[in-house]
């Protein structure tokens, strides 16, 4: 018998070659769900940057490692960080950072940054991970220094008659103990500490902002924090506008949103009725985070 697909007329041929997806595009009906649109991921990074271990729904590394190479994967014109974080933990911030880095430059594909209502901090160090960044009017932007804040409790167990019992090898293996007294040696260590990482910070960001950057380091680079108008006169953002509507002004009006974020557990029972001293606390640093800057 012989083999229908071994002979075809001419006819034949071009029915076939029409029927390759370029030419099924310029059909009415069927072209505009054959039509490729430009796709944009967006990766929200919302909350206090800390290891999952020390609060819950945080920006921690172990929580976006993944997320990023899905949204790189995706992507296939550029991905878009929506920032919204008061800062945190210094190692998470950095190790983001860097992830964020390492794949755009094995995919090519460019990162776009835009500020919701505050990145400051370690939520600026992930903004200078895009290779712009773009905020809204009112948007809090900087903090680019290092704080540290504990409890001295020395006072009160000493009025309810508790007594501190410790035993360490090595001198400095108590530092900073909130149960004894304050020494000059242990805040002399600490600040040599904030130097340091205040030090990485600057590096990061100049090497991300290069010559974009127009103030002195003694303005930019003291803790303070401004609204995106100052900000953008310092070189520390490159424009103002939202997400969507830039997006669509790059790519198009057809330009596809989809949205990458840490999967939510159906049912999220805590293992003991109540609140514990560890959920009492982090909610209490987490407010902390957010009220330096007056949010």
């Amino acid at each position: 018998m012989t083999d229908i697909y071994e002979h075809r007329d001419e006819d034949g041929a071009e029915a076939e070659k029409f029927l390759e997806k370029d030419n099924l595009k310029n059909l009415p009906v069927i072209g505009k769900y054959l039509e490729k649109k430009p796709k944009v991921t967006v990766l929200r990074l919302s909350g206090v940057i800390a290891d999952e271990g020390r609060r819950k729904a945080s920006i921690s590394y172990a929580r976006y490692a993944k997320l990023i190479d899905k949204a790189f994967e995706k992507a296939d014109c550029a991905v878009a960080l929506v920032i919204n974080s008061p800062g945190g933990m210094p190692a998470q911030a950095e190790l983001i950072g860097a992830h964020i880095r390492r794949a755009a430059l094995e995919k090519k594909i460019p990162v776009i940054g835009f500020v919701e209502d505050v990145a400051a901090s370690g939520g600026y160090w992930l903004a200078c991970a895009a290779d712009a960044i773009y905020a809204q009017n009112t948007s809090i932007i900087g903090s680019i220094g290092v704080v540290s804040a504990s409890f001295g409790f020395e006072d009160f167990i000493a009025k309810h008659s508790i007594h501190r019992r410790m035993h360490t090898a090595g001198k400095d293996k108590s530092f900073l103990d909130p149960f004894l007294p304050e020494r000059e040696s242990d805040v002399q260590r600490l600040k040599e500490i904030q130097h340091e990482i205040h030090a990485v910070f600057i590096d990061w960001v100049k090497e991300r902002r290069g010559n974009r950057l127009r103030g002195a380091d003694k303005e930019m680079f003291q803790g303070a924090f401004w609204t995106a108008g100052i900000a953008m006169d310092y070189g520390l953002i490159d424009g103002i506008a939202d997400m969507r509507g830039y997006m669509r002004e790059k790519f198009g009006k057809k330009v596809k949103f989809v949205e990458i974020s840490p999967e939510k557990k159906l049912f999220s029972l805590p293992s003991v009725p109540g609140i514990s001293a560890d959920d009492v606390i982090g909610a209490v640093e987490n407010e902390s985070a957010w009220n330096r800057l007056g949010l």
